[in-house]
C-alpha cells in the first residue's frame, strides 16, 4: 500500500512504483451540514449518484442502514455502500458530531478532485481530510 502525499502526482507515483491494482480515496468530513448524517434519502442519493459522476458502474443499487441509536448512542447514524463492478463506495455517518467518513475504492483510476468536489456539495463539511492510496502494488508483477 502506498499513500500519495499532497504534493505528489498520481502519475509520478505510478511511474516510480508501478501500476497498482486499485486506487482508494479516504475522506473524513467534519461539521457537516446539520441533519445530513441522519438523512437516509440524501445519503442514498449520494451513493447512487457519485458512481456515475465518477464514471464507475454499479453491480447493484446502494444499500444503506440506520445504526440503532438506543443500543449504540455514540455510533448513531447511517452506514451504506454502493457495490461497483470496479469495487465499492462506502459511507459511515456519526450524527452526534456531524461526522462522515467515505471510502472510494476502485480498480481503475478516477478523478480525486472531482470526487472531493462532489462530496463537498452533498454534505457541506466545514473541514475535509483526504488520503489517497495506491493498493496492490505487486499485483501485476
Amino acid at each position: 500500500m502506498q499513500k500519495i502525499e499532497e504534493n505528489q502526482s498520481i502519475q509520478t507515483l505510478i511511474k516510480e512504483k508501478g501500476t497498482p491494482f486499485g486506487y482508494e480515496l479516504l475522506l473524513d468530513l467534519y461539521d457537516c451540514k446539520p441533519g445530513v448524517c441522519d438523512d437516509l434519502a440524501i445519503c442514498y442519493k449520494f451513493l447512487d449518484e457519485i458512481v456515475g459522476y465518477l464514471g464507475m458502474e454499479k453491480q447493484a443499487p446502494p444499500s444503506i442502514f440506520f445504526t440503532d441509536a438506543t443500543r449504540f448512542p455514540d455510533k448513531a447514524g447511517l452506514s451504506g455502500w454502493a457495490p461497483l463492478v470496479e469495487s465499492s463506495i462506502v459511507i459511515h455517518t456519526l450524527s452526534l458530531k456531524n461526522f462522515i467518513s467515505i471510502d472510494i475504492y476502485c480498480c481503475k483510476e478516477f478523478d480525486v478532485e472531482r470526487a472531493k468536489e462532489f462530496v463537498k456539495k452533498f454534505f457541506l463539511p466545514q473541514r475535509m481530510d483526504a488520503q489517497f492510496i495506491l493498493r496492490g502494488l505487486d499485483y501485476y508483477k
